[in-house]
């Protein structure tokens, strides 16, 4: 048997481990902050959140960080991906010190805004760091590992941020991110070698300003719609006006001679297919998410630790088949692979339909594990067919794509399916706050914290109106997790249709990914 030189660096597994640490910053953050949600809706030990903010304290990060990642991508790419990955890692921990001090909601969201400047330096380095240190024949495996990271930081985030917010104040949930930042600048310093494209291109900088612009006017209108009702001008205005933007990007991408995004990669299937999986399967399951941290702490009663180890299950599961679905992609194909974990991952939100008040929390956990196991199977062969549609070289083109397909479905997920549930749940709970004083009737009809908030100020009354406001909150869940599942079942459709299978799109396990010249003619 012919035996192949392994291109790979020789420390790469610890260069991995070091990854891996960057990238817990990241992802740490959002899961910490699922859980600290309630806290900070409250107006004593929190800012006094509403609905809104609370969502645009999500997504002020997660927009900034999807839109700049085009440009950091290829700007990692151009000048150092060890470079960017520091200053990256050091401007996240300054923001997370402004997020933990910040005195009002719009601080906050604007403080969150700056922490996704730095994620957005962070998160295309490590995979495109991850395509350069590996050889191609690790690189299934190395990716399995690194998306596993992603349950680890979901495990730990929830419990962490509840053991927090139990001793200290809510903002030592972002202080957190301080000394993780400071070690991973450390390890990358002293591992990570310098990595960068020999033949780099211009910034497209009208690209990126139309990107920003555009996911910015759209996520407004829907969240703003959701808040306040879809039937004023300014919410249309916000939508239409934000999809015109976006197709303008599109329209100038294909025009320039240096885009941000080379819309004609989508032609590939190997590319597209995946792509299109990630957006769908983060879209269904950050919305997700966002609504069963409030149906465990509110409508459940859990504090907000409990509500972290509830998590577990999903942490677990990401853990245990995320490292080895290399492996199943090898032996099944990545079509097979994918289409199981999307219907796992179908079934599982499809679940929370029939989940009432009543429901015993074991099931609950099971639905978790199922999300987790399924998620797991799909992540890592699609993040592997994506890197590998592409040059080493060009790895950041790549990394910023996917992780920006994940960020901007998981934030329009998390916009759209948060005013849905809005929207239902004022409407049902409408008739139960009739009777009560106006300053109650407005903060229970705003959100299902607002009602319990009211009802503490209510006396004998206070019951009733926490009784009224889970059933309203529980019967838009279902409505919510009905739509979360159908957008999932969307991407059993696509692997079905444009998933390359395990004789298709797989490159031989000693063939280097293609080059140059096989992209352009694939393309």
């Amino acid at each position: 048997m012919q035996l192949h030189e392994n291109t790979g660096h020789p420390r790469r597994w610890a260069i991995l481990g070091v990854l891996v640490i960057s990238l817990l910053v990241v992802v740490l953050d959002n899961t910490i902050l699922n859980v600290a949600l309630r806290t900070l809706a409250d107006p004593v030990r929190g800012l006094g959140a509403t609905q809104g903010e609370l969502e645009w304290s999500i997504n002020s990060y997660t927009l900034v960080f999807a839109g700049l990642l085009f440009t950091f991508g290829v700007l990692g790419d151009r000048a150092g991906r060890r470079r960017f990955l520091v200053a990256g890692l050091v401007f996240f921990g300054l923001a997370s010190l402004l997020s933990a001090y910040a005195q009002s909601p719009a601080q906050l969201i604007a403080a969150r805004a700056l922490m996704g400047l730095g994620g957005a330096a962070i998160m295309p380095v490590t995979l495109s760091i991850i395509s350069n240190v590996f050889d191609p024949r690790e690189r299934g495996r190395a990716i399995g590992i690194w998306a596993g990271a992603v349950g680890l930081a979901v495990a730990i985030g929830p419990i962490l941020g509840g053991a927090l917010l139990e001793h200290f104040w809510w903002g030592s949930v972002f202080l957190i991110n301080v000394p993780v930042v400071v070690l991973g600048v450390v390890l990358v310093a002293l591992l990570v070698p310098e990595s960068r494209d020999p033949d780099p291109g211009r910034v497209d900088v009208p690209g990126v300003l139309l990107s920003v612009v555009g996911l910015v006017a759209l996520s407004y209108g829907i969240i703003d719609g959701g808040e306040h009702g879809f039937d004023r001008p300014l919410v249309w205005a916000s939508i239409v006006g934000g999809l015109a933007v976006l197709a303008w990007f599109v329209v100038l991408e294909l025009r320039s001679d240096h885009p941000s995004l080379d819309v004609r990669l989508f032609r590939v299937p190997q590319f597209a297919a995946p792509v299109a999986m990630v957006g769908l399967i983060f879209f269904a399951a950050m919305g997700v998410m966002f609504f069963s941290s409030f149906y465990l702490q509110l409508v459940r009663g859990y504090s907000p630790l409990e509500t972290g180890l509830l998590f577990l299950p999903f942490a677990a599961a990401q853990l245990i088949f995320a490292p080895r679905s290399a492996a199943m992609v090898r032996r099944y194909g990545g079509r097979a692979v994918a289409v199981v974990g999307l219907a796992l991952t179908v079934v599982s939100l499809g679940a929370f339909v029939f989940i009432d008040a009543g429901t015993p929390i074991w099931a609950v956990l099971v639905c978790f594990f199922l999300q987790g196991a399924g998620m797991a199977n799909v992540m890592p062969p699609a993040t592997e067919s994506i890197m590998s549609a592409l040059p080493r070289q060009k790895a950041g083109v790549g990394s910023a794509v996917s992780n920006t397909v994940r960020q901007v479905a998981g934030a329009l997920g998390v916009a759209v399916l948060g005013s849905v549930l809005s929207a239902l749940y004022r409407q049902d709970v409408a008739p139960a706050l009739r009777d009560l004083p106006a300053a109650a009737h407005e903060a229970a009809a705003e959100s299902i914290s607002g009602a319990y908030a009211a009802a503490g100020q209510l006396g004998p009354a206070g019951p009733a109106l926490v009784t009224s406001a889970n059933h309203a909150f529980v019967s838009a869940m279902h409505w919510a997790a009905a739509l979360s599942a159908a957008v999932a079942a969307l991407g059993i459709v696509v692997a079905l249709r444009w998933m390359p299978g395990r004789d298709q799109g797989q490159p031989p396990a000693a063939t280097p990914v293609a080059g140059k010249s096989e992209l352009a003619g694939a393309a």
